[in-house]
């Protein structure tokens, strides 16, 4: 019978400030979390409003529009923007060798960001190449440095962006009446892929920060509910891959939601409530079995899909989203690792956002209206803060003098 374990320490390297004088200049380039923190807070802070003049017919012919656009730009522009910066940031440090900088990083970011525009325009073709070219563009610039180390350890990463282009891929041929696919397949099987990346990269961060940031805390890992963590949430995209029935969804997630629920449980969340750099993360990562147990309901019928879509996009990923950007932003530019009055403002906002997202419709339909422009108004508040708080940092050398 397998015992809990202590968390295993090394793999995210977060560093204190040392001594060295600043130095002068513009860094915005000189690593991957830098620009993709930015644009993705930016974004996430102006795609309420544009999904707004959408609604209101004030944006002309559109490629994507309405509940399709919202849902593939939070999916394949917000978060994998955030994923490919901090794998650009965090493959530096699992490999040892450089990621994109410089010009490469600039064209990449460009790429993004002509993804975002395009699809506001009449031109489908070239919003599609530019959306499905920039997650395979990424997985190519990661797997160079982790091929020239051998770090086989982490190449499926590289492995799940290029399945992330193919979702982005399924959804535009779709769109442009290419293929026919069932309706908003490639959205499905993204959104679990990212859910796949978020338990893989939790389970990796959460104990270890929790231990290093609460003394006696005693997070643990079980091998065997990781091992059930893990391959449920695998199970779920190949059952959302092969279209089966819904009472297999509705099986598969129950199993899963129980898995990461007793994971969490693991990670001692209770232990946590001084440390807001820690709590946000077990805050976030709870709303992962919530997500998948309204996907158990909502396959069974009791329940609308939109709540656990929500619970996954707004709680989970948008909680962590801001508890890593904020943390890696401070750790990689030599700052102290403590949240300031703003980092939790940023904190409780998002987390109110999926609050009053999933929570208020699920118990009182009638104001579903309200809720959704509630939250909208917080998710927005939160990140624009963080663009604004975090402009300086990510666009100035880091306090210590060393390149990053």
């Amino acid at each position: 019978m397998n015992r809990p374990t202590a968390t295993p320490m090394p793999f995210i390297k977060i560093e204190e400030p040392s001594a060295r004088t600043p130095r002068n200049g513009f860094a915005l380039w000189a690593l991957g979390f830098r620009p993709f923190y930015l644009l993705a807070s930016v974004f996430a802070a102006l795609s309420i409003g544009l999904w707004g003049l959408q609604i209101a017919g004030m944006l002309p012919s559109p490629y994507l529009s309405g509940p399709l656009w919202h849902a593939h730009e939070m999916l394949f522009g917000f978060a994998l923007a955030v994923v490919v910066g901090f794998l650009f940031t965090a493959g530096r440090n699992w490999s040892g060798q450089p990621t994109p900088t410089g010009g490469w990083l600039a064209a990449l970011a460009l790429l993004w960001l002509a993804g975002r525009v395009l699809v506001l325009t009449p031109l489908s073709v070239a919003a599609a190449v530019a959306n499905v070219a920039f997650p395979l563009a990424a997985a190519v610039a990661l797997a160079i440095p982790f091929w020239r180390a051998r770090n086989r350890r982490n190449y499926f990463f590289v492995g799940l962006l290029g399945l992330l282009g193919s979702a982005s891929a399924a959804v535009h041929l779709d769109h442009l009446g290419l293929v026919q696919l069932p309706a908003w397949s490639g959205i499905q099987v993204g959104l679990d892929l990212l859910l796949f990346i978020i338990v893989v990269m939790g389970g990796r961060v959460i104990p270890m920060f929790t231990n290093n940031g609460v003394p006696g805390a005693g997070a643990t890992r079980h091998a065997a509910w990781d091992r059930l963590a893990l391959g449920s949430v695998l199970a779920l995209l190949v059952v959302d891959v092969l279209g089966l029935p819904a009472v297999v969804v509705a099986g598969v997630a129950a199993v899963a939601a129980l898995a990461h629920l007793v994971r969490w449980a693991l990670w001692r969340p209770w232990k946590v409530l001084a440390n807001p750099m820690v709590w946000v993360l077990h805050l976030a990562y709870a709303w992962v079995p919530v997500h998948l147990g309204l996907r158990a309901l909502a396959a069974a019928g009791g329940v609308a899909a939109s709540p656990a879509v929500h619970a996954l996009a707004v709680g989970a990923v948008g909680g962590l989203v801001i508890g890593m950007m904020t943390r890696t932003a401070r750790g990689h530019t030599a700052r102290p690792l403590r949240a300031d009055r703003a980092d939790v403002a940023m904190y409780l906002l998002v987390a109110g956002a999926a609050v009053v997202r999933v929570l208020v419709p699920l118990a009182a339909p009638a104001w579903w209206a309200q809720a959704v422009a509630a939250s909208a108004l917080l998710w927005s508040m939160g990140f624009a803060l963080y663009a604004v708080c975090y402009w300086p940092v990510l666009t100035r050398p880091r306090l210590d003098g060393q390149p990053g």
